[in-house]
């Protein structure tokens, strides 16, 4: 599976502890150079930056071949490129949160998963919580709507019940 990610979710699950989920759900996870060096500019949290600077073994930083789209130009640079990175290798999905973002890759056909489908896949494989997944991403600066963050605790809400 060739998955894509933006900056955004990456930094997102690194601050909440479970970045360790993705290698699980996806195997190895692609990102352009530019994510790479979003996730590295001095007011990205260090904990975020170091984990990066790290490489983790399952992440894969990729330089873009081709030329970006003009169609991309009012989405921000790490977004372009995961677009660009997404369509030269055939992604199977892309993991994004920006609106526009998100409604542009639908419009080239992607499958996109944002941080919270990245959590609400990792336990419903039952590896990690989701409400405490949840309550520690509000404790960032992660904003979602507050129905939408409940649609989310009560789908998990309903598994929980079926396995007892």
């Amino acid at each position: 599976m060739i998955v894509i990610a933006d900056t955004t979710p990456l930094n997102y699950l690194i601050l909440i502890g479970h970045a360790d989920v993705l290698p699980t759900l996806y195997g190895r996870v692609f990102i352009p150079q530019a994510v790479y060096q979003e996730l590295q500019q001095s007011r990205t949290p260090a904990i975020v930056r170091t984990e990066i600077a790290s490489r983790p073994p399952w992440l894969e930083i990729r330089q873009i071949k081709r030329v970006i789209d003009q169609g991309l130009e009012n989405l921000d640079l790490g977004e372009q490129e995961a677009i660009t990175l997404a369509e030269e290798l055939g992604a199977d999905a892309l993991i994004l949160d920006d609106k526009d973002g998100r409604r542009t890759a639908v419009e080239r056909h992607f499958t996109v998963i944002g941080t919270l489908g990245v959590l609400e896949e990792a336990a419903k494989l039952q590896l990690l919580d989701l409400p405490s997944a949840l309550a520690k991403l509000k404790q960032t600066t992660f904003r979602a709507d507050t129905q939408l963050l409940q649609r989310f605790l009560d789908r998990d809400a309903q598994r929980k019940n079926k396995r007892l």
